[in-house]
């Protein structure tokens, strides 16, 4: 498994540069991290006594990828699940904050292993994920994954503004699914006749 600090390069790389795009609840973003982040670490990188968009374009690559290893990591205590699944919850817990929890809670649960889908990770939650991922270790990461995108084709299947992300304009997979299915073996990936199957109700 590839080092947190790799892990969080790669989410860098994938998260693209700085956007601010109405549609995006987070508001304005660079390297993945939002203005409410950066608020609520009190980053004011020019030193001009406020966060505001101008802080967000000047935030770094290198700034952004310790902001995910401590606050999207190391706080929530991704590193007590399953190997199976860490990269993949700490590549959505950066885009979806604890749903990537719950999805993980949700799905041991379905299992037979019982925990609470609080976002938490708690003693009750590391126990029921690694038991699991010990009854199914070939496949507790590509359900965790399926799980995820299917997280996401709800969540614009509930609001219209957010399918872009998930359907490009041309119908294909948009970003948040190539994403989720980075971390699903290939021959569990949708093929892109399914895709659009799925996403056909959409305007």
């Amino acid at each position: 498994m590839p080092s947190v600090e790799q892990i969080s390069r790669q989410i860098v790389a994938r998260e693209g540069g700085f956007v601010n795009d109405p549609d995006d609840p987070g508001g304005a973003t660079n390297h993945g991290v939002t203005i409410g982040t950066m608020r609520a670490l009190g980053m004011d990188l020019n030193g001009d006594g406020r966060i505001d968009v101008a802080d967000v374009r000047a935030l770094t690559r290198a700034q952004a990828e310790q902001v995910f290893v401590d606050h999207y990591f190391r706080k929530p205590r991704l590193a007590e699940l399953p190997d199976a699944v860490q990269a993949s919850a700490f590549d959505m817990y950066v885009n979806a904050g604890t749903n990537a929890v719950k999805i993980l809670q949700r799905l041991v649960s379905a299992m037979g292993f019982s925990c609470a889908d609080d976002g938490v990770i708690g003693p009750m939650t590391v126990a029921a994920a690694r038991d699991a991922a010990a009854a199914a270790p070939l496949h507790l990461g590509d359900a965790y994954g399926i799980a995820r995108r299917n997280y996401y084709y709800a969540l614009a299947d509930q609001r219209p503004a957010s399918r872009k992300y998930a359907r490009t304009k041309a119908g294909g997979k948009g970003g948040w699914i190539t994403r989720a299915e980075e971390f699903i073996a290939p021959r569990y990936r949708l093929t892109e006749a399914e895709h659009r199957q799925r996403t056909a109700a959409w305007a």
